[in-house]
């Protein structure tokens, strides 16, 4: 999909509003002005990033929920998800958290997050402390299992895990060992078709 065909599937499918599309096409010229001195995102990808990346990450906002008062984005690199759902956030329905351990990273985020006036924190180390977010978002973080473990350990209330993975989601969930209050389903995604979404329910 070309830029155009992006931004008009996100206002008109995904609800953006017209001041959200404005900040995320402000978000992607800085994105690519960052990568050619950092590694924010592969450089094969710059060309896509509308749709590789930006509705890559937008397309998880419709299963977050109405009651959703906190989303955390473990490893959330140069923002994605996390400060695409924060663009869409304007209305203050929830509050961000991106966990990310990179300095240079960070400090991108921390631009950004400036220069477009949002709202969320950025932390540096996902195991700092006990997580109170109702949703748990990525999409570059490590394996499954690790991830599930700090679901069990970390996490102290009933949230749900959201996942985007690319064509070994079964094949992963098929090797983890999930507890009672664990369930989950796969969708498509709508950027790949041999990628999936994978939507973690647990109960506390």
């Amino acid at each position: 999909m070309s830029q155009d065909e992006v931004l008009l599937f996100l206002e008109k499918k995904l609800s953006f509003s017209k001041n959200s599309i404005n900040k995320l096409i402000i978000f992607h010229e800085n994105l690519l002005k960052y990568n050619l001195k950092y590694n924010l995102i592969s450089k094969s990808t710059e060309k896509t990033a509308w749709h590789r990346h930006i509705l890559d990450s937008a397309q998880i906002i419709k299963y977050f929920g109405h009651n959703a008062k906190e989303i955390a984005d473990f490893g959330t690199g140069a923002g994605f998800p996390g400060v695409i759902i924060s663009i869409f956030n304007e209305k203050n329905k929830f509050h961000v958290k991106l966990y990310e351990k990179s300095p240079v990273k960070r400090q991108f985020l921390l631009n950004i997050r400036d220069r477009l006036n949002l709202n969320y924190d950025i932390i540096d180390n996902v195991y700092n402390k006990t997580i109170e977010s109702d949703v748990i978002v990525c999409r570059a973080f490590k394996k499954l299992e690790t991830l599930i473990r700090i679901s069990r350990e970390t996490i102290k209330k009933p949230h749900k895990i959201i996942i985007l993975k690319g064509k070994n989601a079964q094949f992963e969930l098929n090797n983890i060992s999930f507890d009672e209050n664990y369930s989950y389903k796969l969708v498509g995604s709508i950027t790949d078709d041999n990628s999936k979404i994978i939507i973690i329910k647990v109960e506390k």
